[in-house]
């Protein structure tokens, strides 16, 4: 099985490029969404005991944890100390699922994939990409979103040039989604060559 990294900056077409994996049948990992989920689970005690007022009516408010690590100079690393163990354990289960049930490609939809190393447990690194111009007209659209931030949030993640100096591939999501597909299945076509070494190297044991 040949694991896939998917990543980009915030507004430059993640969602979208899963989406269409998961149309090609192919199963996606999706780390946001581990994270909803862990807000509404059982570090919700110890996240509000860190940050008091962050949790409202069994689960964790964004917009006050966000207030909340403004005002925190580790913050930050805090939360991702009580939340990272969680998510790694999930794509560690689905990575052992897709692996079961003799699947071809995996994904792992990650933000965070080199800011956290996890480029280095995949097999290929697809980054998602667009102009400034088009992501920030994506992200402004978002409840709440200001240019303020926006800014914030790039700032803690490695730019898009960089990420996509890092890359094995490049989709560029400025245009049509039909475009962003094509270029999808083409990769595809390129990694039915690439050898699948990261299953065995990185998710044989718990240590991914």
């Amino acid at each position: 099985m040949l694991i896939i990294g998917l990543t980009g900056s915030i507004g430059m077409g993640k969602s979208k490029a899963a989406a269409h994996f998961r149309e090609l049948g192919i199963g996606v990992f999706d780390a946001d969404a581990e994270v909803h989920r862990v807000y509404e689970g059982p570090v919700l005690p110890l996240i509000e005991a860190t940050f008091p007022g962050t949790v409202v009516n069994g689960r964790v408010d964004r917009a006050r944890l966000t207030a909340a690590l403004g005002k925190n100079a580790g913050g930050f690393q805090t939360l991702e100390a009580i939340i990272h163990p969680l998510v790694r354990e999930a794509s560690w289960n689905f990575v052992q699922a897709e692996h079961a049930e003799g699947a071809r490609f995996a994904v792992l939809e990650i933000p965070l994939l080199f800011e956290t190393r996890g480029d280095q447990t995949v097999d290929a690194v697809i980054v998602v990409s667009a102009d400034a111009t088009t992501q920030r007209a994506r992200v402004l659209q978002r409840p709440g979103m200001t240019d303020e931030k926006l800014a914030t949030m790039l700032s803690r993640q490695l730019s898009d040039a960089d990420k996509r100096a890092k890359a094995d591939f490049v989709v560029d999501t400025s245009g049509p989604v039909t475009d962003t597909y094509g270029q999808i299945d083409h990769i595809l076509q390129q990694l039915t060559l690439r050898p699948a070494v990261a299953f065995q190297r990185y998710w044989t044991r718990n240590e991914a």
